[in-house]
């Protein structure tokens, strides 16, 4: 190695001042231009973004089928579509809503924010994230490619057997539909792992365990949920492919198989997932609350005791899915009790957000209104849900439209309009800009209006028998009525996302200069640049409050020592924070994303022949190896 090499390696950031280190670092941590450098990178905040921008891509997707079916739903006796294409529209709406949209939605900004928010230079295993992502993408665009090209999933987002066996649906659609749950739920799943170790081990010195964000305590428990769950769905959806393709007989009962055994895999996925879905929202109403209000959340330790109860209980519901099944009475007597019991830590835990606001000196901007929008829709899906728990009513409403409305209650409510006000809050760290604060109130009342006008008479319409899955009904039952008020609803709560990505590509063309920190917030994430630069700190700081941003002051201690050339961060101890080592951070690498090519090839040809599997499985492990081939240090240079 070369004196200037040495040297140049050796340089650290206590050695230079605040200008020449921030050049120097941004240097070393940034990505290299052309297409290579894009497919190459392992910044977690063009990760995140990525994420963030593929799902609204699919959201937007997901809106548009829905819109196709409220429109077919509209008129009784319609024939805009047919049952095979409606059928179709329906699977694909609810597989991407749920798979594509709602999970790596709060994933996306679980990757961007979290190491800001801990304090450190890039997310924990880089190169895992970018094949996290490539793998998650090309999930989605193998199921949407299907259906553009007419391989069409059409036996629900839940395919249920023995529908989705191959005596009764021969097509492949269904075989797409497992495979891209094995994406996405690999991607997941890394991402979790990412984040976990990122909390535990990266956060920046003094940020012990009673002063991490109630954000990032949220991401946490969110990604422990993922890890535990996500392995559930994904032996479902191996299990179901190998039915088709190779003539296993897990859900064959004339072999001994049990057709309930798809549901009890699916659903101990299925109702975890409906809290891996409305945890991220629950981190954005945490920090836009404390930011608006101007105070910390009211009940630090019952918020956090809340969220480790939520992670548990989420385990103990999901046969109050399956209460129709035959059910001994001991079994749902069990799970009405436990579907009862998770409303407490979710009560504690809106009782702390109202405590805060009335408490504080609330601003009411464009986020905190979105918030409050949650309060009224959140609670009142909470309460159909406490509904729906009874066996009993159950039992009356169980296949109506008055459980679509709840659960759409409750995931909209506990999740869309919180992810709007997190646009909102942090659009302006992303790209320097804020939002356009009258059409962000044109956007809510257009949303909320629509989404009430959409989803309330959906209630009245499972009241009164209207089942679900149906694409067309008589006009004698009296239903039209209802299903028009709610197709025009669907139309207005559409238009206000339009209104949105007018408002984003508007706002980030021309939109007021923000500033590091607009909203006056606590945490560390606008302790950088808005928006940051690619190292995300120049010095690590030090944190000696929950709240560092309005309790340390402009006086802040910050962790020396790190060499500038090379990508160094610190690692620190799980409870108290205390440094304990300077680890590198991996390089950006282009093997990640060949890595995630290879295994989609293999994946979307074992659709065809489960060899593809066989002949696949070399070449991506050849791939792992050059991933992860030790670099000299010339060779990093």
């Amino acid at each position: 190695m070369s004196p200037a090499v040495e040297e140049r390696h050796e340089t650290r950031d206590t050695d230079l001042g605040d200008e020449e280190l921030r050049v120097r670092l941004s240097k070393t941590w940034g990505s290299a231009r052309g297409l290579i450098g894009i497919l190459s990178t392992v910044d977690h905040k063009i990760i995140g973004i990525r994420y963030a921008v593929t799902a609204f891509v699919f959201l937007l997707a997901g809106g548009i089928m829905a819109i196709m079916m409220r429109l077919q739903l509209a008129r009784p006796d319609s024939h805009l579509v047919d049952a095979e294409l409606y059928n179709q529209l329906f699977t694909m709406h609810g597989t991407t809503m749920m798979f594509l949209f709602g999970v790596p939605v709060g994933e996306a900004f679980a990757v961007y924010l979290v190491p800001l928010m801990v304090g450190t230079r890039n997310i924990a295993f880089p190169r895992l994230n970018a094949f996290s992502y490539y793998v998650y993408l090309f999930g989605g665009l193998m199921l949407w490619g299907g259906f553009a090209l007419s391989i069409r999933p059409d036996v629900g987002w839940f395919s249920y057997v023995p529908l989705a066996n191959l005596n009764f649906t021969p097509g492949k659609g269904p075989d797409y539909w497992a495979q891209m749950i094995t994406f996405t739920e690999v991607a997941a799943l890394a991402v979790s792992v990412e984040i976990v170790v990122t909390i535990l081990k990266q956060r920046a010195p003094g940020m012990t365990l009673d002063r991490i964000p109630l954000f990032v305590w949220t991401m946490l428990v969110h990604s422990f949920i993922i890890i535990f769950a996500m392995p559930a769905i994904m032996l479902a959806s191996s299990m179901l492919i190998m039915e088709r393709l190779v003539g296993t007989q897990f859900f064959n009962p004339d072999a001994g198989g049990d057709p309930l055994l798809w549901q009890h895999l699916f659903w101990f996925f299925g109702h975890p997932e409906v809290y891996i879905i409305f945890l991220p929202g629950t981190a954005f109403v945490s920090a836009i609350v404390a930011t608006f209000s101007r105070r910390p959340v009211f009940g630090y330790l019952p918020m956090v005791l809340s969220l480790i109860a939520i992670g548990f209980l989420s385990f103990g519901l999901w046969v109050h899915h399956m209460f129709v099944t035959g059910l001994p009475e001991i079994g749902a007597a069990f799970f009405t009790a436990s579907s009862m019991a998770i409303a407490i830590p979710n009560g504690v835990q809106i009782f702390c957000w109202i405590a805060t606001l009335w408490d504080g000196k609330p601003v009411l901007k464009t986020p905190l209104i979105f918030v409050l929008g949650f309060f009224f829709i959140f609670v009142a899906g909470g309460l159909s849900g406490v509904m729906l728990a009874s066996v009993p009513i159950d039992t009356q409403v169980h296949d109506t439209y008055f459980v679509v409305a709840h659960f759409h209650y409750v995931l909209i409510g506990g999740t869309v309009f919180p992810l709007v006000a997190a646009v909102y809050y942090w659009f302006p760290k992303v790209t320097g800009r804020l939002m356009d604060e009258r059409l962000g109130k044109w956007q809510f009342f257009l949303a909320f209006t629509g989404f009430n006008i959409t989803f309330f008479p959906m209630h009245l319409l499972g009241l009164h028998g209207m089942p679900r899955r149906v694409y067309t009904y008589p006009a004698e039952t009296g239903w039209g009525g209802l299903n028009l008020l709610a197709s025009a609803g669907a139309l207005l709560f559409f238009a206000s996302f339009l209104l949105m990505l007018y408002n984003m590509i508007a706002s980030a063309r021309s939109g007021a200069l923000a500033g590091d920190n607009p909203w006056g917030a606590d945490t560390l994430e606008w302790a950088t640049s808005s928006p940051p630069q690619p190292q995300n700190f120049d010095r690590i700081p030090c944190v000696t409050s929950a709240s560092p941003l309005w309790d340390q002051g402009d006086d802040k201690a910050v962790v020396g020592g790190l060499k500038v050339d090379e990508r160094e961060l610190v690692v620190t101890s799980l409870t108290e924070a205390r440094p304990d080592i300077r680890e590198e951070s991996p390089a950006p690498s282009i093997w990640p994303f060949l890595a995630a090519l290879a295994t989609a090839a293999a994946f979307i040809g074992s659709i065809y022949s489960p060899w593809a599997i066989t002949w696949g499985s070399p070449v991506v492990a050849i791939l792992l190896v050059a991933w992860f081939w030790p670099k000299t240090i010339e060779e990093n240079v």
